[in-house]
């Protein structure tokens, strides 16, 4: 089998178009966008487009994104930039057990601080309850901070519904869309959310690279301390090379929202897989609100690990680890109350913009001859 790659929700090659794009930029554009003079001025002006263009993936005015390293920083200046900004008004901080480690644990540095971090539940699709975030908020609620789509399940949860739970309290809302953008439609207004992550490397920009939406009004303290870079709070020179690919990525991607050809590959491979399997392969996570891209599904009673060794040519994930001969479920697997035998034979298939109808059946061939 040829080599094939499933593992588009851990990481997406770059585009030819955003390549092609951020080549001038290898050649030319070397000036500091905050100078004035001949050699600045040209690379503002493409600072300036790249973040147009991820403002309108997101449906946003382009003052309100900042760019960032990656998802991970843009995770941690919302949530502890908001807490250090406004911990004055309450130290009451939401979120659940499925988060990315980049919420999870600047939660977790936050709670050694002085905040208070309610991981909330989900049910058994991978899902927030309404009556959960609900049931958590307190006087001292200052913000709330679910994910748009579970990068392992791929569960797409209520933000709206939590968006406007938020608003009725007066309290902040943070989304962290990683996995969303380009895949499902992601509009800030709409979702009723006050800051939301986007990670480049998730949408076929480069690594290194991501923003986060900053609703105007909020207030948060910068994690980076310097110059008035990125209106203030990101200090440091910006990486335009970087920006004007993640810039195009999200030209691209608010093209492709909608574009059926993936969400129908995905499931022509649950339905090619329910028929060789039949009851011995489970899906995990919501049977229809979930990404159009995502399988997370369980081999009953087999190891993921073992599948995927067998496999050599084949990049996926598992949900679950190997150790000293125990199997330990992923934090997600667990939260969801999935059984030991049906957890430990998970694999995550991610499928992506390069995704082929042939590259399925070679899996599905390959998975027949190992069970």
């Amino acid at each position: 089998m040829e080599k094939i790659y499933l593992d588009y929700n851990a990481s997406t090659p770059m585009a030819p178009e955003v390549v092609e794009a951020m080549k001038p930029l290898l050649d030319d554009f070397y000036g500091n966008s905050s100078a004035l003079h001949w050699a600045g001025k040209p690379v503002k002006e493409l600072l300036q487009k790249a973040r147009e263009q991820v403002a309108e993936v997101i449906a946003c005015s382009p003052r309100e994104i900042i760019f960032t390293s990656g998802g991970s920083e843009a995770n941690n200046l919302a949530l502890k930039g908001f807490y250090f900004k406004n911990r004055h008004k309450g130290n009451h901080i939401i979120t659940s057990k499925i988060e990315h480690p980049a919420i999870i644990n600047p939660c977790k540095f936050l709670e050694q601080i002085g905040a208070k971090v309610t991981f909330v539940d989900v049910d058994r699709y991978g899902k927030v309850p309404l009556d959960e975030i609900k049931n958590a908020i307190t006087k001292e609620t200052i913000l709330i901070s679910i994910m748009h789509s579970n990068n392992e399940t791929g569960t797409l949860q209520p933000i709206k519904e939590i968006g406007l739970i938020a608003e009725t309290h007066g309290i902040a809302f943070h989304t962290d869309a990683s996995q969303s953008i380009g895949k499902v439609p992601v509009n800030v207004n709409d979702l009723k959310v006050d800051m939301l992550t986007i990670a480049g490397h998730k949408l076929y920009a480069p690594k290194g690279i991501g923003a986060l939406f900053i609703r105007e009004g909020i207030q948060l303290e910068p994690l980076i301390h310097g110059a008035g870079h990125e209106f203030g709070l990101r200090a440091g020179t910006e990486n335009t090379l970087l920006a004007v690919g993640l810039g195009k990525a999200c030209e691209i991607a608010k093209q492709q929202v909608g574009n059926p050809q993936i969400k129908d590959l995905t499931d022509y491979f649950w339905s090619q897989l329910k028929d060789a399997f039949g009851d011995q392969v489970v899906l995990n996570g919501h049977p229809k609100d979930r990404l159009p891209n995502t399988l997370n599904v369980s081999f009953v009673r087999k190891i993921g690990q073992d599948l995927l060794s067998a496999i050599p040519n084949l990049a996926a994930s598992t949900g679950s680890a190997c150790h000293a001969g125990s199997i330990e479920l992923s934090p997600v697997l667990k939260v969801m109350d999935i059984l030991e035998e049906i957890g430990m034979g998970a694999l995550r298939f991610s499928l992506g913009r390069y995704t082929t109808k042939d590259e399925i059946d070679q899996v599905v061939e390959s998975l027949k001859r190992i069970l």
